[in-house]
């Protein structure tokens, strides 16, 4: 099978697309065909990240890169019961010694897996594990409820793009960061309204917030303290996260509705790798830049 190999840190020349062995599943594993991928912000920190720097932060070096994935279920471990062959299902790699930029991947059947609702295509799929499920998460730890007043940095990123859409759905009123060339998307996410950055500084606005979501790390969330309400919330994407599969459920459950949906800036094939990596590295992609697989 083709994959990219990650065979040293730091620039993309590093990562190169060989052909190894198809990997076969032992008996709790599945065995997918892997349709479509995303390079995330996370990818690009693990691929310029010395290995001992990170093994101090808790991360398993990957001989494959690659955070999520959505694709076909080829073979199942004899000892899978709930998946079956044919099954169409995305999900994360995280904690796995291999990662999805590859034709095939096994992966746990009771790890974060799930099936793709039936209206969702592979592509549709492939970006929403992590963004959505870590936007979740925060929104979570905000106390995220109807008619909160919620501010979110970096609304057209991958994670915020999420939270917008996420918020607007528990019924609050959101306002999103952005650059004003965002403004149209933003707001057809669920936004009520959007600062842009370029144009002034957001954290000297006079609105109060009893909710504001860091969704990309920002340096500027410090001075944006001063835009709580009483008892209000800041969280932030620099705080650790647990991955869970009830959420992996729920944004299943917001993504067969309708509710939320991944925001594609770019797609690349598997044999253009490094290109995307580049783009990402940039730091100005909107929403989710995909790689898709074809056999």
């Amino acid at each position: 099978m083709r994959a990219v190999l990650f065979k040293r840190t730091g620039s993309v020349d590093g990562l190169v697309l060989a052909e190894v062995p198809k990997p076969e599943p032992q008996p709790s594993e599945v065995l997918v065909r892997i349709h479509a991928t995303s390079v995330t912000r996370g990818d690009v920190v693990l691929r310029k990240m010395p290995f001992l720097l990170a093994r101090l932060f808790g991360q398993r070096r990957k001989a494959i890169l690659g955070h999520e994935f959505a694709g076909e279920v080829e073979a199942v471990g004899s000892e899978v019961s709930h998946y079956s062959v044919g099954d169409r299902v995305f999900g994360t790699t995280t904690g796995l010694a291999t990662g999805s930029y590859a034709e095939y991947i096994c992966v746990p059947a009771m790890g974060m897996l799930a099936t793709i609702p039936p209206n969702i295509s592979f592509e549709e799929a492939a970006p929403v594990p992590i963004g959505a499920t870590t936007a979740l998460q925060f929104l979570r730890r905000g106390g995220i409820a109807r008619g909160k007043r919620v501010l979110v940095i970096g609304a057209s990123g991958s994670v915020g793009s999420y939270a917008v859409q996420i918020a607007a759905r528990f019924g609050a009123l959101v306002t999103g960061v952005s650059s004003g060339r965002n403004r149209e998307l933003v707001t057809s996410l669920g936004a009520e309204d959007m600062i842009d950055y370029t144009e002034q500084d957001f954290t000297r606005t006079d609105d109060r917030f009893d909710l504001i979501f860091d969704a990309v790390g920002s340096g500027s969330a410090g001075r944006a303290k001063r835009l709580l309400a009483a008892n209000a919330v800041l969280v932030s994407v620099r705080s650790p996260t647990s991955e869970n599969l009830s959420d992996l459920i729920a944004v299943r459950d917001l993504l067969q509705g309708g509710e939320i949906r991944a925001v594609i800036d770019r797609s690349y094939p598997l044999a253009e790798i490094r290109e995307a990596h580049r783009y990402v590295e940039q730091g100005r992609k909107v929403g989710n830049v995909l790689v898709t697989i074809a056999p």
